[in-house]
């Protein structure tokens, strides 16, 4: 490496977060954001980190994609049979990030997690493009193989097997919501003095309060 990393730094200038011009609760503001980030981001505006825990209590974290959101919760879809599937069916609960650069802005998200339902799940699949499709029968993953060849030769299988159908759901691919407990919303700010908004639930309702940056 050629760069000291240590020298490098940005001074964040962003809109001020403030209490009493937010709302009362998190997801309308969640969506004020995310379209924001959707126009500034471009495609990569849904993506976000997901944080796992497994057996041992180990953390895990990777990068998947927000597919759906609505009150009930955000939802993204995967191999059930996956690292992260398993540690969800061990510890259904969850964290997510969303970082939004050219925003300056963070979102942190973290609640219990379930599957979405069959239908749900089935109506998304159907959406995809053809080659994703084939995708979630081709990937087993998170299994070892012993090389890029085996995927190629694999694809080409699955492509004869469905030539002129159409591709259904594999079983063991599908959607998970996480339901959110808290929402913390991060405004980056100059000097490091950002500002940082969370939201917990509290029985039916939402709590708001200032963080220190």
């Amino acid at each position: 490496m050629t760069r000291d990393i240590a020298d490098i730094r940005r001074d964040y200038e962003g809109g001020r977060l403030e209490e009493d011009q937010v709302p009362n609760e998190p997801m309308p503001l969640f969506d004020e954001w995310l379209t924001l980030a959707l126009d500034s981001e471009g495609d990569d505006g849904n993506v976000m980190t997901l944080a796992t825990v497994d057996s041992q209590g180990m953390p895990h974290a990777r990068i998947v994609l927000l597919k759906q959101v609505s009150e009930a919760g955000l939802v993204f879809y995967t191999n059930y049979q996956s690292h992260k599937g398993s540690e969800l069916a061990n510890s259904p609960h969850a964290a997510l990030v969303f970082w939004w650069p050219s925003l300056g802005r963070q979102v942190r998200v973290e609640g219990p997690v379930e599957k979405v339902s069959a239908e749900e799940s089935d109506t998304y699949f159907a959406g995809r493009p053809r080659a994703s499709q084939l995708g979630a029968w081709v990937a087993t993953q998170s299994v070892v193989i012993p090389g890029r060849s085996w995927l190629e030769e694999r694809e080409q299988r699955f492509q004869h097997a469905y030539q002129g159908q159409d591709i259904q759901r594999p079983g063991h691919w599908g959607g998970y919501r996480v339901k959110p407990q808290m929402i913390e919303f991060w405004q980056g700010q100059p000097s490091r003095l950002h500002d940082r908004l969370r939201f917990e639930r509290r029985g039916t309702g939402w709590q708001c309060f200032r963080l220190a940056p």
